[in-house]
């Protein structure tokens, strides 16, 4: 059993529930499991009878119907009457993604973090680790704010890849790291580019270092390159700019950013670094 994507990122979202509720009918129909332990409604300690999988489709409905409130409910219920139930253990996962799916990140990573906790060697372990990043993925903000969420999300992503490297998560989630390196690069540029306008040169160097260091495979490695070439220019760092300019032709050969660093060196009447040709070797006399 794997639950569902959201609804507005999966378009096979009814299709997928309704054959998941098909299979959970079945097992109750299957199954008296637990078939006498019941309920307490309020303060009334009215006991009724309610076997596990009937809870676990009931929850279910209230998933489908949208009343995700009464779904959690539900599926805490499958857990508190049968503890040791398949079914309980189902609703746990179920429970985290009906958080997921409301966007209540903040409920639904503490429930995912217990159901990876109790259950380490579960099938659905992977699905939970994929959507407990993506609780983190989804908080991404603009460049210009904190990017702790995406800091999160690139741990959290990496985290499934390396536990779960042949999962059917893995691929999305190496995309979607991709994505956060290159978020979290784009910050850096962000910053560097302010402090190199104020001639904060030092510090804008310090953040272009961070993107090719440890960004090197972003889509900001060039223009970083071409931003440490500037600042050391600007220092009076010539040798660094012209190691730096010509690190940026060798790998970016093409890029307009290797043309910008090189009209800088012409601007100033500067020599850029040269790559030396192989010397012959001596003919035998």
């Amino acid at each position: 059993m794997t639950p569902l994507m959201k609804p507005s990122r999966c378009e096979s979202f009814q299709w997928l529930l309704a054959a998941f509720g098909a299979i959970c009918l079945l097992g109750a129909c299957s199954s008296d499991e637990d078939s006498d332990a019941g309920t307490f409604i309020g303060d009334e300690a009215i006991f009724i009878e309610r076997p596990a999988a009937e809870l676990y489709n009931h929850a279910m409905d209230m998933l489908v119907e949208g009343d995700i409130e009464a779904a959690v409910e539900s599926f805490d219920e499958v857990e508190r009457q049968h503890p040791y139930s398949v079914w309980a253990t189902k609703a746990q996962l179920m429970a985290g993604y009906s958080f997921y799916l409301r966007n209540s990140y903040d409920e639904a990573v503490p429930a995912l973090d217990r159901f990876i906790q109790l259950h380490p060697g579960n099938p659905d372990t992977p699905y939970a680790y994929y959507l407990r990043a993506l609780c983190y993925y989804e908080q991404i903000s603009d460049v210009s704010r904190d990017q702790k969420m995406t800091e999160e999300a690139g741990e959290a992503l990496q985290t499934l890849i390396h536990r779960f490297p042949n999962s059917k998560y893995s691929r999305d989630a190496r995309l979607k790291l991709e994505f956060t390196h290159n978020h979290l690069a784009g910050k850096e540029m962000s910053i560097g580019r302010y402090y190199l306008k104020r001639d904060n040169h030092l510090a804008a160097i310090k953040r272009f270092r961070t993107v090719v260091e440890e960004y090197q495979n972003t889509q900001q490695v060039a223009e970083a390159l071409h931003r440490l070439t500037e600042a050391y220019i600007a220092l009076g760092l010539i040798d660094e700019a012209r190691k730096t300019a010509a690190l940026l032709g060798y790998n970016f050969p093409g890029s307009p950013w290797y043309q910008d660093s090189y009209d800088l060196f012409t601007k100033r009447k500067l020599q850029p670094l040269v790559a030396a040709t192989p010397t012959p070797a001596a003919s035998n006399p």
